[in-house]
């Protein structure tokens, strides 16, 4: 029992212990420093005899109703300045800035500061105002508006130089002071800035009329490059399309160019078979006409020369009748030959027509036709000459022979024209019966020997003139005038 007794009281010793310790240790915080009064304590630093401790960043004893623990806050402290202040050339400005200071770290600092803020710690802002608006004032009147516009930062520095000393005897340090504004209610800096405003303003207007220079330049020259790149591809996109386009008309003309050239060929088949048959023709005439009349011609020629030599002196009735003779061969050749000719012309002219039908569609096959066609009229023609100038050359070599063929082909109208003299006779008495009618008709074939002579002399004019007197060609005679038949009474 006397063991638990001892054992309650030494655990309530250690709790009275543990209790007295709680309240006489005290630790300082890294913000704050302790300062504890009531006892003679030595500190570094500091004059012995001071009277109190200061304690920072650990912890202590204090013996509490004999000693006293007060906290100095390390903490920063921060006080704006709006300082009226007048310049070195007498003109008013309105400084706002701010110092940012604190409680130095340092014993003597500490000690310093506790002596003087200890119990009036939420004055020192106001106690830092009045210290840097005294030396501000101080400082701004020895500058210009110039000096402090362009130099800001020496205004700074000589501000903190001047008041190092007395922030020092109170036991603070400034962190930083920062001159914001500078405001000016008379305009002074305005009017200052106003050149080099207008200046700037001129250089930027001038600048930006330079850009915009520049701007409308490159606009301008963008413009025109794209102009330059529609034109070019517009020029690309038309040649595409013309060659799109001849290639679309070369394939559309491909049918018609093949059928044009099949055309062609056969024009010039056509052509060659025209100029063949043109030919064929010409030899068929050569064949036909000329050789047969130069032939006929000869064998006429012959006959009546032998005619001629072997009856010159036989009857003239003989004679009249070889020249009847030869008047029909030559009438026959000259129907025949006028025959051929009109059908050579009926077959040109269809040939002609049926060839300028064609020549509309197909030109050159038309000229190509005419010109056949023309070949073998020229040919024709040259054959018809050819025989006429024969049958004329046949002609003039045997006169005789002529004047017997235009008295035989005409002996009829000779004989009516004799017995014209009895035309207006209505009733004659014949005498001597059929010597008396014999007698009337040797006068009549007398008349008709009369006419051989005036036939003669007309062959010789149409020989000189190449027609007859009444307009009538060699080829032909005219038709004299009807005679009227007379009766005749025995």
């Amino acid at each position: 029992m006397i063991i638990g007794v001892v054992a309650g009281v030494a655990v309530a010793a250690v709790a009275v212990l543990i209790g007295l310790f709680k309240l006489m240790w005290r630790v300082a915080e890294p913000n704050e420093a302790l300062i504890i009064s009531g006892s003679n304590h030595k500190t570094e630093g500091l004059e012995a005899g001071m009277g109190f401790r200061i304690v920072t960043g650990r912890g202590t004893l204090v013996l509490p109703g004999v000693q006293a623990v007060r906290k100095l806050s390390l903490d920063l402290n921060e006080t704006e300045l709006h300082v009226d202040c007048v310049t070195h050339q007498g003109i008013p400005l309105k400084v706002r800035g701010v110092v940012i200071f604190k409680v130095g770290d340092d014993f003597v600092s500490i000690a310093n500061a506790g002596r003087r803020f200890l119990d009036q710690q939420k004055l020192m802002s106001e106690r830092v105002h009045n210290v840097f608006a005294g030396h501000l004032r101080s400082i701004v009147g020895g500058l210009t508006v110039e000096d402090m516009i362009r130099d800001r930062e020496k205004l700074t520095g000589q501000t903190r130089a001047a008041c190092g000393t007395e922030m020092e005897k109170l036991g603070l340090i400034v962190d930083s002071l920062q001159i914001h504004e500078i405001e000016d209610p008379t305009g002074y800096i305005q009017n200052l800035a106003m050149p080099h405003a207008a200046a700037v303003q001129r250089d930027a207007r001038i600048a930006q009329a330079e850009a915009n220079r520049l701007a409308t330049e490159a606009e301008q020259q963008s413009f025109a490059r794209m102009a330059q790149a529609t034109r070019d591809s517009e020029i690309l996109q038309a040649g595409y399309q013309a060659e799109r386009d001849k290639a679309g008309a070369k394939a559309r003309q491909a049918g018609p160019l093949a059928d044009a050239a099949a055309r062609q060929e056969v024009v010039v088949q056509e052509t060659r078979v025209a100029e063949l048959e043109a030919h064929r023709r010409e030899q068929q005439l050569q064949a036909d006409v000329r050789k047969p009349a130069d032939a006929k011609a000869y064998e006429k020629r012959t006959l009546a020369e032998a005619e001629r030599d072997a009856r010159i002196s036989g009857a003239e009735a003989k004679a009249k009748e070889t020249e009847l003779a030869a008047a029909a061969e030559a009438t026959r050749v000259k129907a025949a030959a006028s025959a051929e000719a009109e059908a050579t012309k009926a077959r040109g002219t269809a040939l002609a027509a049926s060839t300028r039908a064609t020549g509309e569609a197909e030109a050159a096959a038309a000229q190509a036709k005419g010109l056949a066609e023309a070949a073998a009229a020229k040919a024709k023609g040259l054959a018809e000459a050819e025989a006429i100038k024969a049958r004329a050359a046949a002609l003039a070599e045997n006169q005789e022979a002529v004047v017997a063929q235009q008295l035989a082909e005409n002996w009829p109208e000779i004989v009516k024209a004799g017995a014209s003299a009895f035309g207006s006779v209505d009733n004659m008495v014949v005498l001597n019966g059929a010597d008396g009618m014999a007698d009337m008709l040797a006068k009549a074939l007398t008349m008709g020997g009369t006419g051989l002579g005036l036939a003669r002399q007309l062959l010789a004019s149409m020989n000189q003139n190449g027609q007859t007197p009444n307009g009538t060609s060699l080829n032909g005679v005219a038709a004299p005038p009807p005679v009227q038949k007379v009766p005749v009474q025995e």
